[in-house]
């Protein structure tokens, strides 16, 4: 059945794919940090430095990002946090106590793993793409020569 579509029906079946693709990417990014981003901190418990709990009881801003804690960190233990998960983010508090946190993801870390994947994907796609096309032209090329060498030993 795909053989009967033109070169036009599928490159325009490709674009609505990934357009489609595209959407559902950007609709899953959006849903999943408005329903489940406000609820997935209050429900994990990480362990906190020093055991304070002051961000589950007050308002609280953050001061760096969720990031990766470095080798020393982790293999000293000087910051608790860092046994757990290997990522750490540092909050103040509004009575001005700084609180170091432990996270589970790091956004900038995924959002890299991502885009290397696409990338991938693409490359290993075009490629194929392309040996496809290569292949079809030689196959092209085998089936016209031998038309020709029929025609001229007029079999027909």
């Amino acid at each position: 059945m795909i053989e009967t579509c033109s070169k036009r029906c599928m490159l325009f079946g490709t674009v609505c794919l990934g357009v489609l693709t595209i959407v559902v990417l950007i609709l899953e990014s959006h849903l999943a940090d408005s329903i489940t981003g406000s609820h997935k901190m209050k429900n994990k418990t990480f362990p906190t430095e020093n055991n304070s709990t002051c961000w589950m009881h007050q308002p609280y801003s953050i001061i760096s990002e969720c990031h990766p804690c470095s080798d020393f960190e982790i293999r000293s233990k000087s910051i608790g946090v860092c046994i757990h998960t290997s990522f750490k983010e540092i909050l103040k508090c509004e009575n001005g106590e700084t609180v170091t946190r432990s996270c589970d993801r790091v956004a900038y870390l995924e959002e890299r793993a991502y885009w290397k994947f696409t990338i991938w994907s693409f490359v290993i796609g075009a490629a194929s793409s392309m040996a496809v096309m290569l292949r079809l032209r030689v196959l092209n090329y085998r089936a016209k020569r031998r038309a020709r060498q029929v025609l001229a030993n007029g079999a027909i």
